[in-house]
């Protein structure tokens, strides 16, 4: 079955190029231009996967992602020129999976893409197969089964990978990890070297998790080393 892909980008040449290429791959294309059309198609079809640009006509990048991340956890993988810390801070922040600058490599686009839509699968397969189990650390308890997460009785609303990096470090209590191999664990991924991706979610993550964010004590940074989980 060919996996389905929401392109939405308002430059009509990049548009084509992408299509032209993905189609080669084996995957079936649907192409919006601007961000009012990309969620008409979105609410209106079925995807396994959003390539979103930014800078889009009438509704930017960024509200479509927000509007998008509501109502599903689809995997979307943010295109921008913006090939700037703050703007990959913001995507992923909201909720986006991946970040690639322009101009982008195809046979990247594809990669990213590939891996993106395995790591969704992993999870949705996993999510069904998890025996039921339930770990308290501290104040939380994590469902294993269900991918929930709970504080003080009071369920904390965690995506995939945040969920799946607090799971790495309950289950391996004793274990620094750095960021090169919290992304290959969670990821299930070659890494690349973006190192963004991983402070962005750990950000996310304790502000969830932790009563002060700035001193956080479920996970401890340990500085020009990684991460590793708090003694309680």
């Amino acid at each position: 079955m060919e996996n389905r892909i929401l392109l939405i980008e308002d430059d009509v040449s990049i548009s084509e190029m992408v299509v032209n290429y993905l189609k080669k791959e084996g995957f079936t294309l649907t192409a919006a231009f601007n961000g009012e059309e990309g969620l008409g198609k979105f609410f209106s079809n079925s995807f396994d996967l959003i390539l979103l640009d930014i800078m889009l006509p009438n509704l930017d990048g960024m509200e479509v992602l927000k509007i998008i991340r509501e109502k599903s956890s689809i995997p979307i993988l943010i295109m921008s020129a913006k090939d700037r810390d703050f703007d990959k801070a913001i995507g992923l922040g909201l909720g986006a999976d991946d970040y690639i600058a322009k101009p982008f490599s195809m046979v990247e686009l594809s990669a990213r893409i590939k891996a993106a839509i395995r790591r969704a699968t992993k999870y949705s397969q996993s999510e069904q197969k998890k025996e039921d189990e339930v770990i308290n650390f501290g104040n939380l308890s994590i469902e294993l089964k269900n991918y929930t997460v709970t504080k003080n009785g009071v369920n904390l609303q965690l995506t995939s990978k945040e969920f799946d990096i607090l799971k790495l470090f309950i289950s391996n209590p004793n274990r620094v990890f750095t960021k090169g191999e919290i992304y290959s664990f969670v990821w299930k991924d070659d890494y690349f070297g973006d190192e963004n991706v991983i402070s962005v979610h750990m950000r996310r993550l304790r502000e969830k998790i932790e009563d002060n964010p700035s001193k956080p004590e479920y996970i401890k940074t340990l500085w020009g080393i990684g991460y590793k989980l708090g003694e309680l």
